[in-house]
Order: structure tokens, then C-alpha cells, then sequence
């Protein structure tokens, strides 16, 4: 049976192959990934990341940007080997999201 995300051999439209800009949340998104994977750290790997976009439901897989499932899979993936708890995960955010509406972001 075939999941949500997995589209290989479906019709789908023409690609367009162009270059575009990142927002900066998005590069920070690719770093952080980039950071996360390093031979040296190995904090992550392409297949938590992959098995965690592919566990995303089909109503949240749609909705959700690529760098958004990218995050997402993060951070399951953190949580999922214990490096961050749901906790101070939900902290963090509460911070990000004050000081934002503050203007300090």
C-alpha cells in the first residue's frame, strides 16, 4: 500500500528547476541539520530525519513546508534519543514566541 508522501510514479505537473531565496529560518533550518549530522557529533541521521517526515500524517504532511517537516523530523529525532525533552522544547518555544512579540526577533 502506498503512504501519503510517497508520490514516485504518480502524474504530477512539470518541475521547474529554478533558483530561489531561502528565508532565514530555512538556513538556519539546513545548518542546523547540517550541524546535527556531522560525522563528528552524529546527534541525527538521514534516516531518523526520513523515518520522522514519513510518520508526519497526511493532513500535516501536505500542510507543512519542506523545511517545516525537516524541523519537525529534528526534532522528534532529539526527542526520540532523549538530547531534549518535549519540556524544554516547549520552553524554548515559549521564549522564541515572547521575545518575538516583543520585537526582539
Amino acid at each position: 500500500m502506498r503512504s501519503h508522501h510517497d508520490m514516485g510514479g504518480l502524474p504530477a505537473a512539470s518541475v521547474e528547476p529554478a533558483e530561489h531565496e531561502y528565508a532565514p529560518w530555512e538556513k538556519r533550518v539546513d545548518a542546523l541539520m547540517m550541524l546535527l549530522s556531522h560525522k563528528d557529533r552524529r546527534l541525527l541521521t538521514v534516516d531518523e530525519l526520513r523515518r520522522n517526515i514519513e510518520s508526519l500524517g497526511a493532513e500535516a504532511y501536505e500542510r507543512m513546508s519542506y523545511y517545516e517537516r525537516w524541523m519537525h523530523a529534528i526534532t522528534q529525532s532529539l526527542i526520540q534519543r532523549g538530547t531534549i525533552t518535549v519540556d524544554e522544547l516547549g520552553r524554548r518555544m515559549e521564549d522564541v514566541r515572547i521575545r518575538h512579540e516583543r520585537g526582539e526577533l
